[in-house]
């Protein structure tokens, strides 16, 4: 009751108790649920039949180091049957109020992914395609069906598409990035990676992707003062007219140039990010007739 509060009289196995539901609710974030979810209720995982507060709390338990490896798995989050209530204790069939003592076990609660959080200000929201719920608000998110994820609507007309972008592990910390609840960001080359493992990447001085090699930022800054590195570094003169072929990791073209130990430009598109080769495109080509004859 509004400007009240509620005496709920329960049943704890055979003893009675009354809880004071607003008091209770009132003792602050963390009071129920986890590090993961602030939630009015457990879950009864239906793979080994055991209670945890939520499913990362199971798969963080399960796949433990110390858990036989045979023995490892990750909860089936649909599958979901039971649910426990955090106030009195009822084990109940998966629904947002507890049918004993009726408070409710998660301000936001989605029957098809039977998701419990009382944090609404993440603005939760289901996406059919996805199959599960993601964060952020459903305003600010459309869904790439050849990415098979959902962005952000600023990349709606300008990212790149990559089949099933998220259905793969970091290439940094090699958390599965579909359902994970860190945030995401998409490079220009239109792979994903967590956010924070760019930040992490950028203070090591790591300016490309970890899967493509292409520069997910602008470096011409960086190779102005690359240009007037080898300008400054002249090299012995055995060296200086040695020529090499080199692969442009960012326009993908292949170039003869002239060697040089501090770096080799691309003659297309002037990058630095660039890898030595044995033998030019042509020479390729005779190399793979030669292997196939």
């Amino acid at each position: 009751m509004e400007g009240g509060f509620l005496e709920t009289q329960v049943t704890v196995g055979k003893e009675h108790s009354c809880v004071d539901e607003q008091s209770v609710r009132e003792k602050g974030p963390g009071e129920f649920g986890c590090m993961h979810y602030r939630r009015g209720c457990k879950i009864r995982a239906p793979c080994c039949d055991e209670i945890f507060d939520c499913r990362h709390c199971h798969n963080e338990a399960k796949n433990a180091l110390e858990v036989e490896p045979v023995d490892r798995h990750d909860i089936p989050r649909h599958d979901l049957k039971r649910v426990i209530c955090s106030l009195c204790n009822t084990e109940q069939d998966v629904q947002q109020h507890c049918s004993q003592c009726g408070v409710c076990m998660g301000n936001y609660f989605c029957p098809k992914c039977k998701f419990f959080d009382d944090d609404v200000s993440k603005k939760q929201y289901h996406c059919d395609q996805c199959g599960i719920c993601r964060t952020g608000g459903a305003e600010n998110f459309f869904h790439c069906d050849r990415c098979g994820c959902c962005y952000s609507t600023v990349l709606k007309d300008s990212h790149n598409c990559v089949e099933k972008a998220m259905h793969h592990n970091c290439p940094v910390c090699f958390e599965f990035l579909f359902d994970t609840t860190a945030d995401i960001t998409v490079l220009p080359c239109g792979h994903t990676i967590h956010l924070e493992c760019v930040k992490e990447m950028e203070r090591h001085f790591q300016y490309s992707c970890p899967v493509c090699s292409k520069s997910y930022c602008d470096m011409s800054r960086v190779w102005e003062k690359l240009d007037h590195e080898i300008d400054a570094t002249p090299m012995p003169p055995m060296y200086q007219n040695k020529l090499v072929w080199i692969l442009c990791n960012d326009c993908g073209q292949t170039s003869e140039v002239n060697f040089h130990i501090v770096a080799l430009k691309c003659l297309k598109c002037k990058s630095y990010n660039t890898r030595q080769t044995q033998r030019g495109p042509a020479s390729c080509s005779s190399r793979v007739s030669e292997m196939v004859r």
